[in-house]
């Protein structure tokens, strides 16, 4: 039986946002990794035909790369792309509304900082028919969310779909969340200090092979729920002693220095003892929502 959990949801505003796909990209012809290794790989954009929400995080031979469709906004002017980038949430519902693929229907993952890109997944039978003329519209819905039972609880980029399908727990006082992993604040890296957590990600920093061993990192996969302890995300994303921050992976390893898999906040709380994360190995967005790799 799912937990009931009280929201403001009816009093959220439903907004259509216009995407496309994202062209892939060479940053730099060699990108020197952390351990002065010079690699020529693939990384963000694109359509990955092979690469889905619930794959592993880590053992592609690529950089930053991002499961299924890599999309940007329509247009290219800047207050709209921050808007699209801004008002999609993790489980939003995604249309495709031109070519071969029309009517498809697809699952915002998350958004992916720096290059602005929403990362949206759809079957593989609609990848097959997508073209880089497509156009998708994405039904925003979440930014505003707030628990009613739990004040100090603050959502970001969560749907109220995902929310009412994740693995929680209410015992009054204190909301337990279902999490694949719990890292520590200090091997947070890139992304870190923005003043913002409604955009974008920060990434996990995979350098260190101890910290790799000790929080099973390279057990990670794309959609990870993740807990990371002593952080707060509530006015952008910071180090806080007893804070917690829930998060979402959105993207696969990088080889670059201060970086790794990148996470989206979905909650973040400040007063200890109020948010908990609890071990599950079944939370992620994949299997929750029965998309990606573990499409029904």
């Amino acid at each position: 039986m799912r937990l009931m959990i009280k929201t403001n949801e009816k009093n959220l505003v439903m907004l259509a946002l216009a995407g496309r796909i994202a062209h892939a990209d060479e940053f730099l012809p060699f990108e020197v990794g952390h351990d002065g290794t010079a690699r020529a790989l693939p990384g963000t954009g694109s359509i990955a035909y092979n690469v889905q929400v619930g794959d592993p995080a880590f053992g592609w031979k690529t950089d930053h790369t991002e499961p299924g469709v890599s999309t940007v906004c329509v247009s290219s002017e800047k207050n709209e792309a921050r808007g699209y980038n801004f008002l999609a949430c993790c489980g939003n519902e995604v249309r495709v509304v031109s070519g071969d693929a029309k009517g498809a229907r697809g699952t915002v993952i998350g958004t992916h900082g720096g290059v602005e890109h929403v990362i949206i997944d759809f079957p593989i039978a609609t990848l097959e028919k997508l073209t880089f003329d497509d156009k998708f519209l994405i039904k925003a819905f979440g930014q505003g969310l707030e628990l009613t039972d739990f004040p100090d609880i603050k959502c970001y980029n969560l749907s109220p779909a995902l929310l009412k399908k994740m693995p929680l727990k209410n015992n009054g006082k204190a909301l337990a969340v279902g999490v694949t992993h719990i890292v520590p604040a200090g091997i947070m890296g890139s992304g870190l200090g923005s003043l913002s957590c409604t955009r974008g990600d920060y990434d996990i920093t995979t350098q260190d092979p101890e910290a790799i061993k000790k929080y099973k990192l390279d057990t990670l996969r794309l959609g990870d729920i993740i807990a990371i302890e002593d952080a707060d995300n509530s006015y952008g994303r910071c180090y806080k002693k007893g804070a917690v921050s829930i998060c979402v992976v959105i993207h696969a390893n990088s080889f670059a220095a201060g970086h790794g898999p990148g996470v989206m906040t979905l909650m973040t709380c400040t007063k200890k003892g109020v948010l908990k994360p609890s071990i599950n190995p079944k939370a992620n967005v994949a299997q929750i929502l029965r998309i990606g790799r573990y499409a029904k």
